[in-house]
């Protein structure tokens, strides 16, 4: 942990990565609590404006990735922040004159310019720090997500009620420039900024971005790990869609109808102890039985604690059943965020970052889409943990008959092209 903050490129990276999400929770929970608190009377405008912070991903996730792998990552990451700044300027005078349809449409604007940033951002961490320390570097991004989880309603509230919804914007603003400023004095290695050779914007077209496009899908599918590793990614949409809802719904006609609003809450606040403490344990973990056993057996182990809460009769209990999830879950995403850079290229990482996030949200959107027509007609609060869990013990069955063979193959063929390097190595210096 220590060596990755010795690395001046990795301190600027993380901390211009902390401070941009940092400034989009506050402004993003701010405006929900507005919204909430303004037109009240008009429920469907906070579901809107949520709406437009997904949307864009489909939108854009064609064109994202062809842009990081083309031109330079430390570039398209720092102006993405410096953007969404002056985007964050406009959305404050419109907000300011109550303009809602200018709000929602620079709020979308927003959100498509930040499908920029995470391609490049992962593209640079790629490319500016050892493999031997994917493993750290996701445990540390688990942390930080287990930290949001557990301040980030928090922040977004005491922004609200402290400095109204006009200075959590402008506090949003001044993270963008900050994040950008980090970005832009960082010195990240030429590899890492500019992985295919520098190209012109004048020279993009249509057909380029197209047919870059399809060599990252057909990237994938040619490297059957990876292909196998990002399937699974349409489950953990289905768990985030399923998540999106669940513990209101539990609380609400189940377990506290009368204080759901407070234990709805606690429940993410249990949840992300439980991802700082798996956090912690994952990247040990990791090391010691590798990163199949954990994916599968975190999955496995996922997968009847869910139950467990569909089982649970008291709130203490699903409490914490949430903790332990929190536990199980988060060694799986830091397995996950340390494989991709050793499977992708760095020529093709942007591409193939930029895929995962719209196969997650089809799978959110089949779970809130399934939600939406068959609870509670069909299903009870209990039958969706049961579902949920029934989805999780599938998919680890499938990884337990897919990964160990494809990741000893990956590995004996990784072996043998670092014995190869080195073997040329050695005859250059002879």
């Amino acid at each position: 942990m220590k060596a990755l903050f010795r690395n001046p490129a990795f301190c600027k990276l993380f901390f211009a990565a902390f401070v941009s999400q940092l400034g989009t929770v506050v402004g993003n929970m701010a405006f929900a609590y507005y919204m909430v608190d303004r037109y009240s009377e008009r429920p469907s405008l906070a579901t809107t404006a949520e709406l437009m912070y997904s949307l864009p991903t489909l939108a854009v996730f064609w064109i994202v990735g062809v842009i990081a792998d083309r031109f330079d990552r430390k570039r398209i990451a720092a102006y993405s922040d410096w953007i969404r700044a002056g985007l964050t300027l406009l959305f404050l005078l419109f907000v300011h004159y109550d303009l809602l349809f200018l709000c929602f449409l620079v709020l979308f604007l927003r959100s498509s310019i930040s499908k920029f940033f995470g391609p490049a951002e992962m593209g640079l961490l790629q490319g500016s720090i050892d493999r031997d320390q994917y493993v750290q570097a996701s445990g540390l991004n688990q942390m930080v997500m287990g930290m949001f989880m557990l301040f980030g309603m928090s922040l977004g509230a005491a922004a609200y009620h402290f400095i109204g919804i006009q200075g959590a914007i402008i506090v949003d603003g001044l993270s963008f420039l900050l994040s950008g400023l980090l970005l832009a004095w960082g010195d990240f290695p030429e590899h890492a900024r500019t992985p295919n050779g520098k190209s012109l914007i004048r020279d993009l077209r249509f057909s380029l971005l197209l047919k870059d496009f399809l060599h990252g899908l057909r990237y994938i599918v040619g490297n059957r790990l990876l292909l196998v590793l990002i399937s699974g990614f349409l489950f953990f949409g289905i768990v985030n869609g399923v998540f999106a809802v669940l513990p209101i719904f539990a609380m609400k006609y189940k377990l506290s109808p009368d204080q759901y609003v407070v234990h709805s809450s606690l429940i993410t606040v249990f949840l992300g102890i439980g991802f700082l403490l798996g956090s912690l344990l994952g990247p040990h973990l990791i090391r010691r039985f590798k990163r199949a056993p954990i994916l599968i057996s975190g999955l496995f182990i996922s997968s009847l604690l869910v139950g467990g809460l569909g089982r649970a009769g008291r709130v203490e209990v699903y409490f914490i059943l949430v903790l332990l999830a929190g536990i199980a879950i988060a060694p799986i995403n830091i397995a996950l965020g340390s494989w991709m850079p050793e499977l992708v290229s760095p020529q093709n990482m942007g591409r193939v970052n930029s895929l995962i996030e719209p196969v997650m949200m089809l799978g959110h959107s089949l779970a809130l889409g399934g939600i939406a027509l068959a609870f509670p007609v069909w299903i009870s609060i209990t039958w969706l943990h049961y579902i949920l869990a029934i989805c999780t013990v599938g998919v680890s069955f499938f990884y337990l008959a897919a990964l160990p063979p494809l990741a000893r193959k990956s590995l004996a063929h990784a072996t043998a092209e670092r014995a190869i390097a080195k073997g040329e190595m050695s005859k250059s210096h002879k």
